[in-house]
């Protein structure tokens, strides 16, 4: 493990093995709502109402750190103190070969949709409460029950399914052929023109879904989610030392030219 304290920043290089210590899975599950996951690892932002749970943390942190490096525990502690109002970030010192883990999307109805693993996996779940905590209507250590009853939760969804690599770990999805339909049943009579069957207008009002926008958007509308998302989204942006990173915005950028093409009305 390394330490370094920045101005605007605590990183922590570690192994993933320090990720699964108690203390620090811990620390992490109470911060899911102010964390992001990055490819290979998470950014933890300050919470008013957790600063206790924080000074406890580095004071554990400088511990087991300080025991590591045959140093003074608590003059390393005050130090770090001196940071306690900064981000904290957990980077794993190499990226390991990645392991799958699949998890599958069901949707009892037009407005939920049970997120399951096969197995528990703390990361998988923290990130998926992460993105999608505010629907949250219950859930476990293996599934989440989300409530998608407005289109801004089922484009919240679309966003945090477009990820699939967090820490070391691939998401695989799976889903039945009913999902789409179920999901946007109340649309099973909008005309999408000459379509002829239930596969393409599951494409139509999964176009929509990319691009951000309700089932009939303008193409105004449209027009405008495509800018500022190409804009996001190009890999050209993209400056990260992951090539995981970059073919994820380049397959995002790919589907949102797909999803306008199929969409807009050319005069």
């Amino acid at each position: 493990m390394n330490i370094v304290l920045r101005d605007n920043l605590i990183l922590i290089t570690t192994g993933f093995d320090t990720l699964n210590c108690s203390w620090m899975k811990e620390f992490l599950n109470k911060h899911t709502r102010g964390m992001l996951f990055l490819p290979k690892a998470v950014l933890v932002f300050k919470n008013e109402a957790l600063n206790e749970v924080r000074e406890e943390f580095l004071s554990k942190l400088s511990e087991y750190y300080a025991a590591q490096n045959e140093f003074s525990h608590e003059f390393f502690l005050r130090s770090m103190l001196r940071y306690k109002t900064q981000p904290i970030k957990v980077e794993l010192k190499k990226l390991l070969e990645p392991e799958t883990v699949k998890v599958n999307l069901y949707a009892y109805d037009k407005d939920t949709v049970l997120i399951s693993l096969e197995y528990p996996n703390a990361w998988v779940t923290n990130y998926l409460r992460s993105q999608l905590e505010v629907y949250v209507e219950r859930g476990t250590d293996i599934s989440l029950v989300i409530d998608v009853s407005d289109y801004k939760a089922k484009a919240r969804l679309e966003r945090a399914l477009n990820k699939r690599h967090i820490l070391h770990y691939q998401i695989q999805y799976t889903y039945d052929n009913h999902f789409m339909s179920k999901l946007y049943s109340d649309f099973a009579s909008f005309s999408f023109g000459n379509l002829c069957g239930d596969t393409q207008k599951d494409e139509q009002v999964q176009f929509y879904t990319i691009l951000e926008c309700p089932i009939g958007a303008s193409q105004d509308v449209l027009k405008k989610s495509y800018k500022k998302l190409t804009k996001v989204y190009h890999p050209d942006k993209v400056f990260h030392e992951n090539p995981n990173m970059l073919d994820h915005y380049t397959q995002k950028f790919q589907l949102l030219q797909e999803a306008y093409t199929a969409l807009r009305v050319v005069s």
